[in-house]
């Protein structure tokens, strides 16, 4: 018999440019961890000894951010020795996946407790740092007809008729939300403020948003995969979909996902795990679905 899975609580760093120069560059990937489990065992009392397990998407497993880096946060927030972690890797979605691991460990009754959510230093560890069969090993990249990531988002728009106006408009609606909500104090009950180990402030909200992109800026960026497209690996694309006669480079730096800093955590639990911590239920986790990643 399954068990509800309850979210009691959901909390994230501030996000900020990946890059060196960016607010987060000088954070280790394990302080940025600590500091939300920190903040979940402060918010709530939490014995932390309840916890059964940590689960922490990390796409880039290696350097500051290899080994079992869910434990290392764990033991580095000072929790109890008893709490496990553990790290996995599902590309871009990591992070949710972690929450849906946690979720699944809940209702399946075989534990009460869990934090679930990623981290990624992309300042210190950049993307691809770990390497892998798809960049590494051309033989494989070849028989699986791969192609990067953007060459894939530009195949999507190609397909599905989406044009540069249609994606830079996208990505102004998408700031100008952004800055209304941050602006608003809607991200308040979610962010936490990252600190140095004197407790001042190193970044307090969100500062990669970017509030003044207009329809006019975003017009003047090159796209970013044309070049890649170049070099074969259009022509691989167009092999495998031969109604298409071009694929339509259309994503550039301002309107595709951006590449930042920053962690979150989720706190995961079963109805018992509530009544006996005295947590509240902001939601419930009732299904998820992967495809192909």
């Amino acid at each position: 018999m399954s068990n509800t899975a309850y979210i009691y609580d959901a909390i994230r760093t501030p996000r900020s440019k990946g890059k060196p120069g960016g607010s987060l560059h000088e954070v280790k990937p394990i302080d940025l961890g600590a500091g939300l489990l920190r903040a979940l065992q402060e918010r709530h009392d939490l014995d932390t000894s309840y916890v059964d397990d940590v689960v922490m998407g990390c796409v880039s497993p290696i350097g500051e951010q290899g080994s079992d880096i869910a434990k290392m946060i764990v033991q580095n927030a000072g929790w109890d020795e008893s709490v496990a972690g553990v790290q996995l890797n599902r590309f871009c979605a990591s992070g949710l996946e972690a929450v849906n691991t946690g979720a699944q460990k809940i209702a399946s009754g075989w534990e009460q407790l869990v934090v679930a959510g990623g981290v990624e230093c992309m300042s210190r560890v950049p993307m691809g740092s770990d390497g892998g069969a798809m960049a590494g090993d051309a033989a494989f990249a070849i028989s699986q007809s791969f192609v990067p990531q953007g060459i894939g988002a530009d195949t999507i728009a190609t397909i599905d008729g989406y044009s540069r106006d249609d994606v830079d408009a996208y990505a102004v609606e998408s700031q100008r939300r952004a800055t209304h909500a941050r602006d608003n104090g809607y991200f308040d009950k979610s962010v936490i403020p990252v600190r140095d180990k004197n407790g001042l402030m190193i970044l307090e909200k969100d500062d990669f948003i970017k509030p003044d992109t207009t329809m006019e800026a975003l017009a003047g960026l090159k796209p970013s995969f044309e070049m890649m497209g170049n070099m074969a690996f259009d022509e691989i694309i167009l092999n495998k979909y031969s109604t298409l006669e071009n694929i339509s480079h259309v994503h550039t730096p301002g309107n595709s996902s951006g590449i930042v800093d920053g962690a979150s955590a989720v706190l995961i639990g079963s109805e018992q795990a509530g009544k006996d911590l005295n947590l509240t239920p902001r939601g419930r986790i009732v299904a998820g679905s992967i495809l192909a990643s």
